[in-house]
């Protein structure tokens, strides 16, 4: 299950959502009077975000690769392998030219809450295996075609 409830990324009406290895789930909604408008992601009783432009720079980031992308979650000490999600969302390279994660302790991870809510959106394919999961840009199931974000 990909999306428990659809939800208006409110705080009181959060989208529910789980991880790609389906072990956690966890609440995501939108905080737009934070500077910079953050989503934040609620695990249990703790709280965290990532600065809410990480959902379209992370779909641009997949428009370009074009095909599978490795996750490639670790925690904020870990370091994560090279040419995946988790890579990106820290590397100076990407549109921010930093974390997207906004707390510290918390900024790790991307790939474990971001990618959910991409595909929950159907702006992304994730995979759903104990490990080594991927994604990659969404496309209609209909169509066969790719969907194009609002």
């Amino acid at each position: 299950m990909e999306a428990m409830h659809g939800g208006g990324g409110t705080i009181a009406d959060p989208w529910e959502l789980e991880t790609p290895d389906r072990i956690h789930r966890y609440r995501m909604r939108i905080d737009d009077e934070r500077e910079p408008p953050a989503l934040i992601c609620t695990v249990g009783v703790e709280s965290f975000g990532y600065q809410l432009r990480c959902v379209s720079d992370l779909y641009e980031m997949l428009v370009d690769r074009g095909g599978w992308v490795e996750l490639g979650v670790k925690d904020e000490k870990g370091l994560p392998a090279e040419d995946t999600v988790e890579a990106w969302a820290r590397s100076p390279d990407n549109p921010v030219g930093d974390w997207y994660g906004l707390k510290p302790g918390r900024r790790g991870q991307f790939a474990s809450y971001v990618p959910p809510l991409l595909e929950f959106f159907g702006l992304a394919e994730v995979e759903h295996k104990l490990t080594g999961n991927r994604m990659r840009v969404g496309r209609h199931p209909m169509s066969g075609g790719l969907i194009v974000p609002p």
